[in-house]
């Protein structure tokens, strides 16, 4: 049997932009990625912590340093920038896995840059 495990986050990033016409996903400024663990084209879940919206999508790597958290074709409208959002990831594990598993939580600075 697998479960469904808490894999990463990146905790409380300010959106950046929020891009109506464009083919979905969630661009990340790819540092963020790197610090999470969350991978170009995995599937992600987008919490906005000014609205309540819940939404699941995936990560596109933005520019590096850049601090992008873009929402991207339909997700554009649950966001705005500005919206504090926190991007989770998940992973499939085993019971065994899962006991042993420790996630990973970054915490960016407001301009959404790792804190060092």
């Amino acid at each position: 049997m697998l479960i469904n495990v808490f894999k990463s986050k990146i905790h409380r990033v300010k959106v950046t932009q929020a891009e109506l016409n464009y083919v979905g996903s969630i661009t990340i400024d790819e540092d963020l990625l790197e610090a999470a663990g969350i991978r170009e084209n995995e599937k992600v879940q987008i919490v906005n912590n000014n609205n309540g919206e819940r939404l699941e999508t995936y990560a596109i790597k933005g520019r590096r340093g850049s601090g992008v958290i873009c929402l991207n074709g339909a997700a554009a409208r649950k966001a705005q920038p500005g919206d504090i959002v926190i991007i989770i990831s998940y992973a499939w594990m085993t019971p065994e896995e899962a006991e042993k598993h420790q996630p990973v939580v970054i915490f960016p600075d407001e301009n959404n840059r790792i804190v060092k």
